[in-house]
């Protein structure tokens, strides 16, 4: 299947199912004498590995990375890099009542149109436990981008069905399952969330992912300018419906004496746009926003096909999160950290004097 690899000096390939042997990624392009540990890569592992709260699917997976290769005595070596997770906690038989029968809003129907073939378990290669080896290829762009450049990459909820979130206080970020912001809104969402899962339906939510210290520069006008490239890659996560640079699509209500960001020698005075000006990145903090849909994956009755075409319906039981937004901050800020390692490396190659 192709369509598994991301990034063109930087590359990322992953592989692996959700109810596997084994997930894996192979990192080419990394430079070489980088220090780093399978330590380092479980700590941004374990923020979005599942079972670490009550608020989401209660699949217990350590997530436990191993390193194949590429590094030689803690440091990156500049070949391949090769990594490891194995699947620990399947149960393959919750899927087996409904492997001839499509789930409404899951892959289970375009696979099997495309391929004549499916993986039913868990959703196979379409599943979220596939996004396990993005974040541990993050981390390490994340160190490189923080060591070299201190480029900082963080993420927070921004909203969660009606509840809207502002970012207070990035330490509150990393103290409460829900990557919330705002002390006072987190047991207004645990209070939700719980009406939810009572209710056996799910919830959809907003991400938004802040990126700090990026030189200007950055970007490939016309077809692979940086935006375009950040949307790429953020709406390949999966559940992710939407993507906003800036102000998105607020700018659609806005003038162009509201939008337009004005520059004076010490900066600028807003940043409608971003942290992006036609493709390249201007040294401001770059904002993406992703709109993550519901789980499709509920106790609720409802109607959809069997493969030979004849009406019927489901309810789909099994592990599964109520808000599959909560766990995709890590996820998001390493598709960023992915994007922007890439772009680095391909600006220095061509600009760097």
């Amino acid at each position: 299947m192709s369509g598994n690899t991301i990034g063109k000096i930087f590359c990322v390939t992953t592989y692996g199912e959700s109810h596997g042997h084994s997930l894996g990624c192979i990192i080419d392009g990394m430079p070489p004498g980088i220090k780093i540990s399978e330590k380092y890569i479980q700590y941004e592992l374990d923020k979005r590995k599942p079972g670490n709260s009550k608020y989401t699917t209660q699949r217990r997976e350590k997530d436990k990375i191993k390193i194949l290769s590429g590094i030689f005595n803690g440091k990156t070596t500049g070949t391949s890099i090769g990594l490891t997770i194995k699947n620990m906690d399947q149960r393959k038989k919750d899927y087996d009542s409904i492997k001839n029968i499509y789930r409404p809003g899951h892959a289970d129907y375009t696979y099997q149109k495309k391929y004549g073939i499916r993986d039913h378990r868990g959703g196979g290669r379409s599943s979220a436990r596939e996004t396990c080896m993005r974040v541990a290829a993050g981390a390490f762009a994340k160190k490189y981008l923080f060591e070299k450049y201190n480029i900082k990459i963080r993420g927070y909820l921004k909203q969660i069905g009606p509840i809207s979130c502002d970012i207070k206080d990035w330490k509150t970020v990393e103290k409460n399952p829900f990557f919330c912001g705002e002390k006072k809104k987190i047991k207004e969402i645990k209070n939700f969330i719980k009406k939810i899962k009572k209710e056996n339906n799910s919830i959809g939510a907003k991400i938004t992912i802040i990126s700090k210290n990026v030189p200007p520069g950055l970007g490939e006008p016309v077809f692979d300018k940086l935006d375009a490239e950040i949307s790429y890659a953020l709406m390949g996560i999966n559940a992710v419906k939407s993507v906003e640079i800036g102000d998105g699509v607020n700018v659609s209500t806005q003038r162009g004496t509201e939008n337009r960001d004005e520059m004076y020698s010490n900066g600028f005075k807003t940043n409608h746009s971003g942290g992006i000006l036609g493709g390249i990145s201007n040294g401001q903090d770059i904002i993406a926003t992703i709109s993550l849909k519901p789980t499709s994956s509920i106790k609720i009755k409802c109607n959809t096909i069997n493969k030979k075409n004849k009406n019927t319906s489901i309810v789909v039981r099994g592990r599964h999160d109520p808000c599959v937004g909560i766990r995709a901050v890590p996820i998001a800020e390493s598709m960023i950290a992915i994007v922007l390692m890439d772009h680095i490396l391909r600006n220095n190659a061509q600009c760097k004097k």
